[in-house]
């Protein structure tokens, strides 16, 4: 029987995960050894996802019963949050930045993206609206993952995507956003402080005497950046889920 937070005694460490990279390859499904070292972890410490894909993509990466299975799940960085399965906080892009500046914006994107030649294919869903962030990716969400694949190495010679980002930052100076490339086709687009540190908000009067956050795009520039780098966690770089079994085994399971 799952047990929330506040009847548990454990100690007060709180671990917190990047998904993609980190909990599971690039937008695939956790592995039976990654399910068993989190079960293992969470008899020792408290855990959470903080996650820039919305819930329904965390679920289909974690499983339909990832809200029972982490005592936090932060979706959109934060933006949506969950603690012992209930939705506590949610936030809205649409109300913060309002309609004008988000036509402006799509407009924009769609125009630069309808000019890229080079992309050696293209597929649908090329900007993604969530709650909290503008999702953009240059070959389309609906790629195949060895669209995907090629994309990415694509990305790295011909650095399609911040190339796009430094055009958005040139022509959106006015506005007060963040860009953050994450994933191996995608970038996000968001207030600035609405990055993963969002996710802190949530936590920081439970009392915790350290935050752990593990991820993978820790590089500046990367999604992972500010949380990774924040003073209030204590920062993990992983290559791959393994590398963070392997981690966790030295610091909190052997």
């Amino acid at each position: 029987m799952w047990i929330p937070i506040a009847q548990r005694e454990r100690g007060r460490i709180l671990v917190l995960f990047d998904v993609d990279g980190t909990l599971t390859p690039a937008r695939k499904v956790i592995g039976d050894d990654m399910r068993a070292t989190l079960a293992a972890l969470r008899n020792k410490v408290v855990i959470g996802t903080v996650g820039g894909s919305d819930m329904d993509k965390q679920m289909e990466q974690l499983g339909s019963d990832v809200l029972t299975n982490f005592d936090y799940c932060f979706a959109e960085n934060g933006l949506v949050a969950y603690k012992n399965g209930e939705l506590i906080a949610k936030q809205s892009l649409s109300a913060h930045l309002g309609d004008d500046v988000l036509k402006r914006l799509i407009n924009f994107m769609l125009g630069y993206m309808a000019k890229i030649d080079t992309i050696p294919v293209k597929r649908g869903t090329f900007i993604e609206f969530r709650n909290g962030m503008l999702n953009v990716s240059p070959v389309g969400r609906n790629c195949s993952q060895e669209e995907r694949d090629a994309f990415e190495k694509f990305d790295l010679e011909h650095n399609i995507r911040r190339d796009f980002v430094n055009a958005l930052k040139k022509e959106f100076s006015d506005v007060d956003l963040t860009y953050s490339i994450g994933s191996q086709i995608s970038f996000d687009v968001f207030p600035t402080g609405w990055d993963k540190t969002y996710a802190l908000k949530h936590v920081e009067s439970e009392g915790f005497e350290e935050v752990h956050f593990f991820g993978d795009k820790t590089h500046e520039g990367g999604n992972d950046f500010e949380i990774y780098t924040d003073s209030r966690t204590i920062g993990h770089r992983v290559e791959s889920p393994e590398d963070t079994i392997r981690i966790l085994g030295e610091l909190f399971l052997s």
